[in-house]
């Protein structure tokens, strides 16, 4: 089997498709600190977690023991219309990199809010339409979230609120109106339309925003609307968990034709595509059945992994979610408004920081025109022009084959391309032209953000 040509794209059949969702808190043996009450300091009840999210998604927050978990039949057919995802073997990468690597993605793309968000946005719609609610609120940094919660509201006829973060609200009017096309109502957060926008806007003039604010914002709108309740994009375990369709998939195809990645590398923000990715293979990994070398990315502009600590923090800049115990860089870290605003946020899943903070995967960071420059080798030998989030994923692979061109190592490398670009436009523009920069925090302004943070 091993032998077996290796096509450029492994699709699965429609019968292949994961009818579970897998738990990979369960077979951790450190398990993720719990989300704790901000006004307690207590770890969160289901019915207090119940306040802000659906009841059957705050009961998937708090298990972290079932490892599967199955998906109702309902998203399956949801799911049928643009899964499974293809794996793809990038052989005209390897040709151009001149590498004896495999390089294979895990192309995310292939739905009309083009990234993999869509996976859990219909489950937590779903959930949300099963409890009797009027609509959710929700956050977008670059958009894919608020496209693919739009998407998923508009098919089980729910009303969706977002607050999209105001750098990215301008900079992808396209994103937006994709959105409003939908159905959705959107506003560039922070805004003055809440009580903690209006503060964020007076603590910090002129602000482009950033995830933690817009967070704030869609929580309190939620809770002054009966009949609503807050869905997250990322970040939470429940979202991780939906994910796992993503590398459920990628380990059958790859098990299809007798193959084995052994780096999975990333894109890393709030962590859900990279969590999604890696989960089912960490799970091996965590059992003793088979060992892999997972990276995350993230960018230099917002390097929570990298440069943050690991502590508790609010979740959102206004401080009205939960706290977390998590990589961060401190909730009212306002990072640069950079042109991967999905990964503009100050901190990083429970699950991931966990097993970051256990050894079990290693994280870089990466500067934003070194990211350009790959998307754009990228693009021109594989033809998919990919997102800026995904491409920080794209520049860590291609230097991995690098490095096995040095050393002659024919080493299999996984990487998770996340979705497309083609409404980012805006900042491949400034790359073309030659006017991107590199914009890196001091550690002083890294400090003064952590110093802020609750101490706990």
């Amino acid at each position: 089997m091993a032998n077996k040509e290796i096509p450029y794209k492994i699709y699965l059949e429609e019968s292949e498709l994961p009818r579970q969702w897998y738990n990979v808190r369960a077979d951790m043996k450190n398990k993720p600190a719990p989300l704790l009450n901000p006004k307690t300091l207590k770890p969160c009840t289901l019915e207090e977690l119940s306040e802000v999210f659906c009841t059957e998604l705050a009961r998937q927050e708090l298990d972290d023991t079932t490892p599967y978990i199955d998906i109702p039949d309902e998203i399956i057919d949801f799911y049928k219309m643009y899964r499974p995802a293809p794996l793809t073997r990038a052989y005209c990468l390897e040709k151009a990199l001149d590498t004896p690597a495999k390089i294979y993605y895990k192309f995310e793309g292939n739905n009309t809010s083009g990234s993999h968000k869509l996976n859990s946005a219909i489950a937590q719609a779903y959930y949300a339409k099963k409890q009797g609610l009027k609509g959710v609120t929700t956050e977008t940094g670059a958009g894919q979230w608020g496209t693919a919660l739009s998407m998923a509201c508009a098919y089980l006829g729910l009303d969706c609120k977002v607050f999209m973060v105001k750098c990215s609200y301008e900079q992808k009017p396209f994103r937006r109106e994709v959105m409003r096309t939908y159905g959705a109502n959107v506003t560039p957060s922070p805004s003055m339309l809440t009580e903690v926008g209006r503060k964020i806007n007076e603590q910090f003039p002129g602000t482009n925003g950033s995830l933690g604010c817009a967070i704030s914002e869609a929580v309190e709108a939620a809770s002054n609307m009966e009949g609503y309740r807050y869905v997250l994009g990322s970040v939470l375990s429940q979202v991780l968990l939906h994910q796992t369709v993503i590398g459920l998939e990628a380990q059958a195809a790859f098990k299809k034709y007798g193959e084995k990645p052994d780096i999975i590398i990333g894109c890393a923000g709030g962590g859900s595509n990279l969590g999604g990715l890696i989960s089912p293979f960490m799970g091996e990994k965590l059992r003793g059945e088979a060992d892999y070398e997972f990276i995350a990315v993230e960018p230099s502009s917002c390097p929570s992994l990298t440069r943050g600590i690991y502590a508790y923090d609010y979740c959102d800049t206004g401080a009205v979610c939960p706290l977390q115990k998590m990589y961060t860089l401190g909730s009212t870290f306002m990072p640069a408004s950079s042109h991967a605003g999905g990964l503009r946020y100050h901190g990083m899943s429970s699950v991931l920081s966990q097993l970051y903070d256990d050894g079990l995967m290693t994280a870089r960071s990466v500067k934003q025109t070194e990211v350009f420059e790959a998307a754009q080798q990228f693009a021109r030998v594989e033809g998919i022009l990919p997102a800026p989030e995904s491409s920080h994923a794209i520049k860590v692979a291609m230097d991995e084959a690098l490095k096995c061109k040095e050393t002659g190592e024919e080493k299999t490398i996984l990487f998770g391309l996340t979705g497309t670009g083609y409404f980012d436009m805006y900042a491949y523009q400034k790359f073309n032209d030659g006017v991107m920069d590199d914009y890196i925090p001091t550690d002083e302004e890294i400090k003064e953000a952590i110093d802020r943070m609750p101490k706990i």
